[in-house]
């Protein structure tokens, strides 16, 4: 065995461990708790998702909404969630500060409840799991960043397993070469799956998911077609990530009556809700309809005059109850004066990009088919704890007192180089980070080289 090139996967192998360890921690430990946030809502939210409201007088949709929207006068309707039984409608509300809460309409579209958006349980664990509760830039490529020296780690483990012989039966073996064993043996067998898992994560991230998406959009042919004209809501959870930004078409001006008096880019979800030329919710529910686009699908309001409803079904939504089978994702544009159905873009006119990551989202989430994902995915993800844990016995069986015992420095080798070259082309984020610690670990080597130098 080449004990420099071992020596220098080691070491960056254990540095990368001991800095994102906590990070991988916290990732792994809030993904377990969205993996069954729709169990758990389900459970805790169970009177208004499924309960009924103190009124029994039976509403439209509409009326519900217009009494929704006098109860909570400072919030106006965004987005209305249609699911199918036993599940309540459920209403989006946002606030001037864009606070967000969600109400709950029973089968007679009366009132069952409220609440706030910001703290249900698949918001806490989403925020949690995607930006620590923190959120910003910086923090978000934190935890991108962790997620792809994660990668390195499992793939440089492999590495050191068949090159150190880990895995090789000893007649006495301690305490240390027993968790080494056990971490060694435990991280080859997830490599494969656990790699798929943080991969199929990425597309949510905030420097690789961004390149991901604008690779998607700037190239029809693997990515999603583009609808050129006004763009749709970008920030709605329920549109499906393969059309989250696409642009979308407007509904006719000719309907609008007033179209073209006064600043539209300046209009407000106020003024939509009081728009009297729009059709009404019940009306655009029976083109649906007539469009044979069934529950559960989400309804995104016009944000302007010109404008379109956007109707949606998606496979990562986020949200209880409303995801679909990515072959039946759709995001369809409806004229929000005639109701006449414009335009769609469905999982079929898709590339290969956008359906590899409509497939992979669900996959990652837990319910891309059903219960045995979720138990895989569990599964996985304990076993990665535990790789974690054997990792650290590991180290502190062998940690010296007062010293924080790293393993000697090696050659870099060229098949080092190329292995970390390769990685950073996959994850230019991992690239740069790479390069930056590789030349601190240079300045740190030349300034003991001086000072042993000095000394002698």
């Amino acid at each position: 065995m080449n004990k420099n090139k071992y020596n220098r996967f080691w070491r960056w192998h254990f540095y990368a461990a001991l800095f994102i360890t906590p990070l991988l921690i916290t990732l792994t430990l809030s993904g377990i708790g969205y993996l069954f946030y729709p169990n758990i809502e389900n459970k805790i939210y169970d009177h208004l998702f499924f309960g009924d409201g103190a009124q029994t007088e039976q509403l439209t949709i509409d009326e519900g909404i217009e009494k929704a929207s006098r109860q909570y006068k400072d919030y106006s309707v965004s987005k209305v969630i249609i699911l199918d039984d036993p599940y309540n409608a459920r209403l989006t509300m946002t606030n001037e500060q864009g606070h967000q809460k969600y109400v709950f309409l029973d089968n007679h579209n009366q009132i069952v409840g409220n609440q706030n958006a910001a703290h249900t349980f698949s918001n806490v664990m989403r925020n949690l799991h995607s930006s620590l509760f923190v959120g910003g830039t910086v923090v978000n490529y934190l935890v991108e960043l962790a997620a792809c020296w994660a990668i390195f780690l499992l793939f440089s483990g492999i590495y050191m397993t068949f090159k150190g012989n880990a895995l090789k039966k000893k007649n006495k073996s301690t305490d240390r070469q027993k968790s080494l064993k056990w971490h060694a043996l435990t991280g080859t067998i997830i490599t494969i799956p656990m790699v798929i898992i943080i991969f199929t994560g990425l597309p949510w991230s905030a420097f690789m998911g961004n390149f991901i998406y604008s690779a998607a959009q700037k190239y029809p042919a693997i990515g999603t077609p583009t609808l050129a004209k006004q763009a749709p809501t970008s920030d709605m959870n329920e549109i499906p990530w393969a059309t989250r930004k696409n642009e979308a078409p407007t509904s006719t001006e000719s309907h609008a009556g007033h179209a073209g008096h006064g600043n539209m880019a300046n209009m407000n979800m106020d003024d939509m809700s009081m728009n009297s030329n729009k059709i009404t919710l019940q009306q655009l529910m029976n083109e649906v309809d007539k469009n044979h686009i069934s529950k559960p699908y989400s309804i995104i309001y016009p944000t302007s005059q010109d404008g379109v409803y956007t109707v949606s079904k998606g496979s990562n939504t986020g949200v209880t109850g409303l995801d679909v089978s990515p072959y039946k994702e759709i995001t369809s544009y409806f004229d929000q004066y005639t109701g006449q159905f414009i335009s769609k873009v469905g999982f079929e006119d898709y590339g290969i990009l956008a359906k590899w990551f409509t497939w992979g989202i669900p996959l990652h989430e837990g319910h891309l088919f059903g219960w045995p994902n979720k138990l895989l995915n569990l599964v996985v993800c304990l076993a990665f704890l535990f790789v974690i844990f054997w990792g650290y016995k590991t180290w502190l069986a062998r940690k010296k007192k007062n010293c924080i015992s790293a393993p000697p420095s090696g050659k870099i080798s060229a098949g080092f180089i190329a292995f970390m070259v390769i990685l950073g082309l996959l994850m230019p984020l991992f690239g740069i980070s790479f390069i930056i610690v590789a030349i601190i670990e240079v300045i740190i080597n030349l300034t003991h080289k001086t000072k042993e130098s000095i000394s002698s």
